[in-house]
């Protein structure tokens, strides 16, 4: 009886913890000329048929929903996993986030990138960011942070 209690109460918290992110990130929009032509790859927009966004962490994913709660728009992935192959050709690290399907690059139309950035360095689910200046999007993965760091690992332009 003992261990049926836990179990309930284990999946109660589980729930509320959910409920904190997913209804915001459920009421997101994803309309406008920005996302015409785009097609949703298992539940995130992606910006064309070459980005795989089926391989993404259930951090990644929270993270996104994040995002996508607090600007109340959905994302577009311009980068989600890639293989190998895929990561040499797009000149990625050896050892990618986007290899281990921990990383992710987007943008929000009609949302300057500025205003992702310092919601990144906000977020305390965000452990690297990439900012490349010149792109429209961002870099963002869920990587452990190195001990005594409060803000996310910056790379390339942040």
């Amino acid at each position: 009886m003992y261990s049926l209690f836990r179990s309930i109460a284990a999946a109660a918290v589980a729930a509320l913890a959910l409920s904190a992110c997913v209804p915001m990130a459920m009421f997101a929009s994803s309309s406008g000329a920005a996302y015409a032509g785009k097609r949703s790859d298992w539940g995130t927009i992606v910006s064309s048929r070459e980005v795989n966004a089926f391989c993404i962490s259930p951090k990644l994913r929270f993270l996104i929903w994040e995002f996508e709660g607090h600007f109340g728009k959905k994302i577009i992935m311009s980068s989600g996993y890639r293989d190998g192959h895929h990561n040499a050709a797009a000149g990625g690290a050896d050892n990618s986030y986007h290899t281990k399907c921990m990383a992710a690059d987007f943008y929000i139309p009609g949302v300057d990138k500025r205003e992702l950035i310092a919601f990144a360095m906000r977020s305390g689910s965000v452990g690297g960011l990439g900012c490349y200046p010149g792109r429209q999007f961002i870099h963002v993965d869920v990587r452990d942070r190195p001990r005594g760091y409060s803000r996310p690992v910056t790379f390339s332009g942040c």
